[in-house]
């Protein structure tokens, strides 16, 4: 079975680091690998760290954190190799990296999955970011990369600029699903499919009057491509579901939605048919994804 990595990108200051401790603070006893180029670019919490042994970190819970320096390919390889192997890996790019760049070099390394990619911003700064003659370039590019756009500091600005906010970037990129945030804290199902194959309607607490789960029974055949489709559609309005279905050949196949990606894979043994979908409160509308699931009935 393929390992999912999970690229977390976004430019200086927008809160990576922040974002990637509250994960492995609310690990749950899945165990994270998390890839930095060099380890002071993301301090982990000091109360996390259970040994440092060189180039790799030992972090509460079964956790790692690896340094990959020039070589990222070679750590990646590393890192499969382990015993117990990790249950997710997260790359943690440079604030001034292009995430596309990086997820298209994933596809010579086998074994992993490209589980999405999320780019933070500072909800305070990125409008004028977007539009600053020097970096407005590299900001651009790393939101048009991104499956979902974590909007971080939203308690820096008032409800008319975070809705304003919002409104461009849906307009700018919208093949990326915007999810807002404050102090880099989500409900880490949301953020990665480790973390939603357990996920609950009664499980997701972070933000209750934020975001929603919705689970819903799928036994009987669909055409799982067309499902999936459907599901990754921006009217539905999920940030994130995953779920096993049973396609025409009578095959239980895995789907996964991140944004407007999505993905089918065999699914695993003992895998029952099932589907569990996230997002905003505001937005997610579960008769739409009733309707979106039996529009697919094979």
């Amino acid at each position: 079975m393929t390992l999912p990595l999970t690229l977390i990108s976004g430019y200086l200051g927008a809160g990576k680091t922040t974002l990637v401790n509250h994960l492995l603070r609310s690990a749950d006893g899945l165990r994270l690998a998390v890839l930095v180029n060099e380890f002071g670019d993301l301090p982990i919490d000091a109360d996390l760290i259970e040994a440092d042994d060189g180039d790799m970190i030992s972090i509460a819970g079964g956790c790692v954190c690896c340094s990959f320096g020039d070589d990222l390919t070679q750590a990646l390889m590393d890192l499969a190799k382990l015993d117990p192997r990790p249950d997710h890996v997260l790359l943690e790019t440079s604030g001034v990296a292009l995430p596309g760049a990086i997820s298209a070099s994933l596809l010579f390394v086998d074994g992993y999955s490209h589980d999405g990619t999320l780019v933070l911003v500072n909800a305070e700064t990125i409008r004028g970011q977007a539009d600053d003659t020097y970096i407005g370039d590299t900001i651009n590019r790393q939101l048009g990369d991104a499956d979902l756009v974590v909007l971080n500091k939203t308690d820096l600005v008032d409800q008319a600029a975070l809705s304003e906010i919002q409104d461009w970037v849906a307009r700018s990129y919208p093949d990326a699903v915007v999810v807002p945030a404050q102090h880099g804290k989500l409900p880490p199902e949301i953020l990665l499919q480790s973390f939603l194959a357990r996920a609950t309607p009664d499980k997701t607490t972070h933000h209750p009057d934020i975001f929603k789960t919705v689970a819903l029974k799928v036994d009987y055949a669909v055409d799982a491509e067309i499902l999936a489709e459907r599901l990754a559609s921006v009217e539905l309005g999920l940030a994130r579901a995953k779920g096993f279905v049973v396609d025409g050949s009578g095959d239980l196949k895995t789907v996964q939605v991140v944004g407007r990606r999505w993905s089918l894979e065999p699914a695993p043994d003992g895998a029952q048919p099932g589907l569990v979908a996230i997002g905003e409160t505001s937005k997610l509308n579960a008769d739409q994804i009733e309707t979106a699931i039996a529009d697919s009935m094979r």
